[in-house]
């Protein structure tokens, strides 16, 4: 059964003067149903973080349209996208008295199938019909104390090195790249691609009902507007992108004899 991707984006400055976060959907120029989804968070004094950001999508936007998107392909142009951005940003670095980094979660539709990448603590999510079916595990300091046993999530959340990343783009050492993917996609299928000033706000479970009850534009509202309640005026950058799949109906073609114009009388029976 055909079907097609509802998407909304959203950004919001949050309380800080500037937004360094970045976000991106777009589709392939020749693969038809072929979508890429980005999100990054930048950091690095004024202007810095956003230019870091700004050059995710860049890379991402470059691979993604002069690839064919052949189905082998799709894990070397998302770390391709990741690795490009990395050694711009390092370049930007060497050039400038400035220290930009920045976070990058890409995801492709294409084929029926969605395959996504990140590294830092943005995150992918894939909900299905209102329940978690997966999400990336941050680059982080508690998210590694976490994976060792030593924390829950729940305190991780409350710990006060909870923003040291072990990975980024922009570090001396290569980002970390971490892959997933959903084949086929299904019914009820979401996607939310976001960063730490939106799921720093939201449970796992909060998050999948949103996306589960609404639209893509009226949940993007929804989590918009209950993450600046949470922050109370101590919020980060708001950014984040959702795609969700929504099956149509497909229309059989009626035969001509099935056909009737307009007014038709009916036929007369044979003897």
């Amino acid at each position: 059964m055909p079907f097609i991707i509802e998407t909304c984006t959203a950004q919001h400055i949050g309380d800080r003067d500037e937004q360094q976060d970045r976000v991106g959907l777009f589709a392939h120029p020749a693969r038809k149903g072929a979508l890429l989804a980005v999100v990054a968070d930048g950091m690095g004094g004024h202007t810095g973080g956003a230019l870091a950001a700004e050059q995710v999508v860049h890379s991402a936007r470059t691979n993604f349209i002069s690839s064919a998107l052949e189905p082998g392909e799709i894990r070397d142009i998302l770390a391709g996208s990741i690795n490009d951005a990395h050694a711009a940003i390092r370049l930007a670095h060497l050039t400038s008295e400035q220290e930009p980094h920045s976070t990058a979660c890409l995801l492709i539709v294409h084929h029926g199938r969605a395959d996504w990448a990140h590294c830092g603590d943005s995150r992918v999510y894939h909900f299905r019909s209102g329940q978690l079916i997966a999400k990336t595990w941050d680059h982080s300091h508690v998210m590694n104390l976490v994976k060792q046993g030593y924390l829950t999530e729940a305190q991780a959340a409350e710990h006060p090195q909870k923003n040291l990343l072990i990975s980024c783009l922009g570090d001396e050492e290569p980002p970390q790249i971490e892959f997933g993917n959903a084949t086929p996609l299904a019914e009820g299928d979401s996607f939310l691609l976001c960063t730490d000033g939106l799921w720093g706000y939201f449970s796992d479970q909060e998050l999948a009902e949103v996306l589960a009850t609404h639209a893509p534009r009226a949940a993007a509202e929804l989590l918009v507007q209950g993450a600046r309640e949470r922050a109370a005026g101590h919020g980060d950058n708001v950014s984040f992108v959702i795609l969700r799949v929504k099956y149509v109906a497909e229309e059989r073609p009626v035969p001509p004899w099935r056909r009737k114009p307009p007014n038709a009388a009916a036929p007369t029976p044979g003897h």
